[in-house]
C-alpha cells in the first residue's frame, strides 16, 4: 500500500457504465515522512468516503482493480483506507 492526500476530485459526465456510483479522487502521492512526491494521480474511492485533505492509503495496478466487489473496473490506483493516524515509534 502507498500514502498519500487527497486534493481534489474529479467529475465526468460520461463514463463507462462500470464507473457508475465511483467516486474519483485526485491524490497526491507521499513518501515515508508525508512530503509530496511525483505528480498527482487520479483514484478510484473503493471505500467511498475519503474526501479533500484526508491522509489515505492507495494501491496500483491490478491490486487497484481487485479493491471492488463488483465487476472489472477499469483503474490504475484505488483508494483503499483512510488514515487516521501514523505512530512513527
Amino acid at each position: 500500500m502507498l500514502l498519500g492526500r487527497v486534493i481534489g476530485t474529479v467529475v465526468a459526465s460520461k463514463k463507462v457504465p462500470s464507473y457508475n456510483s465511483v467516486k474519483l479522487n485526485v491524490i497526491q502521492p507521499l513518501d515515508e515522512n508525508e512530503k509530496p512526491y511525483g505528480q498527482p494521480i487520479i483514484a478510484a474511492d473503493a471505500i467511498k468516503q475519503a474526501g479533500r485533505g484526508e491522509l489515505v492509503f492507495y494501491v496500483r495496478s491490478r491490486d487497484a482493480t481487485e479493491a471492488f466487489d463488483s465487476s472489472f473496473i477499469p483503474v490504475d490506483a484505488s483508494i483503499v483506507a483512510i488514515v487516521d493516524e501514523i505512530n512513527k515509534d
